[in-house]
């Protein structure tokens, strides 16, 4: 297979997206040796391709609403089992992944997974449980962990780390979720567990009234919960990396578990702003992460 566009040219073109889509794991990837910085660089700007075609979104922006969103997931499917088959398209995202996935032996299903969560948002589904909640982590994160975990050398054969890798995507999209309660009912869009809201007392359509607040306060801290186990499950995991990618993971794990532990700290007002984390405080993460990786 020979790609449309030489390696470096993907290579940088990947650097550029995710520089521009997320400056955490722009500066986590940093911590990588350049071979695994460069394979890191390469799926997420597949990732995020798919991720913005199917929502809308330029880079991770705002979502806007699309009129044919099954039709945009039947061409990141498409294209993306053409790159899995070794076609080259000369399309960017595309080509780096059918680069990346033949130099790490990825499992064909690993991105058809990451896929089947672009369709359930397409579909407008909505979850009913907590597992239908770990369930949407796992397609949307907790497979894209696999595949992080093959970039930086696991075997596929090694279950337990890759299970492993799997938990840390799932800390971090619960995270995300907790934080973007707000921005995804804007959207129409709701990731809290039907069963949940029901306990609550609350409606999926009401949810950022005034008097729900304490209640989704109270669901908030629940997620962060279930994220830190998560966590420490991941950080059991980092340890079996080399130290590099130790380094790199567990400076990304600081910096995203801060996301749910400050939403579930600022209670009602989690959403009165984006929770975001700022140069300083990722730098302070890149440093504690360096002694935790020693």
């Amino acid at each position: 297979m020979t790609c449309a566009t030489d390696r470096a040219t993907l290579v940088r073109q990947a650097r550029e997206s995710i520089e521009r889509g997320s400056k955490s794991f722009a500066q986590a990837s940093k911590l990588f040796d350049p071979v695994t910085r460069e394979r890191a660089w390469l799926l997420y700007a597949w990732c995020r391709h798919g991720d913005d075609v199917t929502d809308g979104q330029d880079h991770g922006g705002a979502m806007e609403v699309v009129a044919d969103p099954l039709a945009r997931l039947a061409y990141v499917e498409t294209m993306t089992a053409r790159a899995l088959d070794g076609e080259a398209s000369g399309h960017p995202a595309f080509d780096g992944l059918a680069l990346v996935a033949r130099e790490c032996g990825f499992p064909r299903q690993y991105p058809l997974d990451l896929i089947a969560g672009f369709r359930l948002d397409a579909k407008g589904w909505r979850p009913q449980t907590e597992a239908d909640l770990i369930r949407y982590c796992y397609h949307v994160a907790g497979v894209v962990g696999r595949m992080m975990a093959l970039v930086m050398g696991v075997r596929p054969d090694d279950t337990a780390t890759l299970d492993e890798a799997e938990a840390l995507g799932l800390a971090f999209q619960l995270g995300n979720i907790a934080r973007d309660i707000a921005e995804d009912a804007a959207a129409g869009r709701c990731y809290l567990p039907a069963q949940w809201l029901a306990a609550e007392g609350v409606a999926a359509d009401e949810l950022m009234t005034a008097s729900n607040l304490p209640a989704l306060a109270r669901i908030t801290t629940r997620m962060a919960d279930m994220a830190a186990i998560y966590e420490a499950k991941a950080r059991v995991g980092a340890r079996k990396l080399p130290f590099r990618c130790r380094w790199a993971v567990l400076a990304a794990t600081g910096i995203y578990g801060d996301i749910a532990r400050r939403a579930a700290a600022l209670g009602v007002h989690a959403w009165d702003r984006r929770i975001t984390t700022s140069k300083l405080a990722k730098l302070g993460w890149v440093i504690r992460a360096f002694g935790q990786a020693l």
